[in-house]
């Protein structure tokens, strides 16, 4: 197993340790200033989820530059990616810090492109990540972090960010999600 794939794993592995910090009950006081405050707990898990985000771009930049793109690779790192978001976004759903119905329609659109992915494959094609799902991807793990940092630094001057970060990931989504459908119809249309 070539190094990409390995980071690519550790990623998965992070998953679990990420949402038993989060959802455990376990008081280990809280971090901030002023009024607003993070449970320590809290904070961890939004740094794992950080560096777990950031190995998405460091395994396939890596295995690009040094020629070891796999189809193991191909295959496990957006389950990664989709592990990471969707566990997040349940996680925060039950934390009650994110409706449950933005939940669904990102859950939705990663769910029903993957199905598209497959019927490609079927077929032998491969539909590569659009610019406009990429920049999805950056929105969507910029609205969880901060959504997993109970929002700050930006509390502290009563910003709200991590909202406003949370309805551009939510219509980046749609969009993205409109524009692979638009782009792929052929796929489902040929697979009649």
């Amino acid at each position: 197993m070539n190094l990409p794939n390995k980071i690519t794993i550790s990623r998965i592995m992070m998953i679990p340790v990420f949402m038993i910090l989060l959802l455990a009950p376990i008081d280990l006081g809280t971090v901030g200033m002023l009024d607003a405050t993070i449970p320590i707990p809290h904070l961890i898990a939004a740094l794992i989820f950080i560096v777990a985000a950031s190995t998405d771009w460091l395994d396939g930049y890596y295995a690009r530059k040094h020629n070891l793109v796999t189809n193991l690779g191909k295959f496990l790192d957006p389950l990664a990616d989709k592990l990471l978001i969707t566990a997040a976004l349940i996680c925060l759903v039950e934390l009650q810090f994110l409706a449950a119905w933005i939940a669904i329609v990102i859950v939705s659109r990663e769910f029903a492109v993957t199905g598209v992915r497959l019927v490609a494959a079927a077929d032998g094609s491969v539909i590569a990540a659009s610019p406009l799902g990429k920049l999805k991807t950056v929105f969507q793990i910029i609205a969880v972090s901060a959504l997993l940092l109970h929002n700050l630094p930006f509390e502290w001057i009563g910003f709200p960010f991590a909202t406003i970060m949370i309805w551009l990931a939510a219509i980046m989504t749609i969009v993205s999600g409109w524009d692979y459908f638009a782009k792929n119809k052929h796929i489902l249309l040929k697979s009649e």
